[in-house]
């Protein structure tokens, strides 16, 4: 069951990001069933002790971003981004989603949250 806030949050969704986020949400539901789907920074969120991964969306992909990327072992490449914390994995719409990278990174996310 979601938020409001999350209910909102998805029905205001272009067409475009729809089907990228929907995948996401089974992803994180699978790998990540404890995670709590959030609302953080206006964008949906998925929080465990702490923030897992945080979705960004723009004209042309969306971004999804974890929290503590930055300490995951990237065995796909995918990853980018600098700095001491956040890494993140664009996505088209159109273009078909790395589910095994993608599971691979939010079992990371939850191993790292669970300490």
């Amino acid at each position: 069951m979601t938020s409001p806030d999350v209910d909102a949050y998805l029905d205001r969704l272009s067409a475009e990001h729809r089907d990228v986020v929907a995948a996401l949400r089974e992803l994180m539901r699978e790998c990540a069933p404890d995670a709590h789907e959030v609302i953080s920074r206006g964008s949906l969120a998925w929080q465990g002790a702490k923030l897992l991964a945080i979705l960004s969306l723009s004209r042309t992909h969306v971004t999804f971003a974890f929290a503590r990327g930055a300490e995951f072992t990237d065995r796909h490449g995918l990853l980018a981004g600098v700095g001491k914390g956040t890494r993140h994995v664009k996505l088209k719409p159109a273009a078909a989603l790395d589910r095994v990278a993608l599971r691979d990174y939010i079992h990371q996310a939850v191993q790292l949250d669970r300490g």
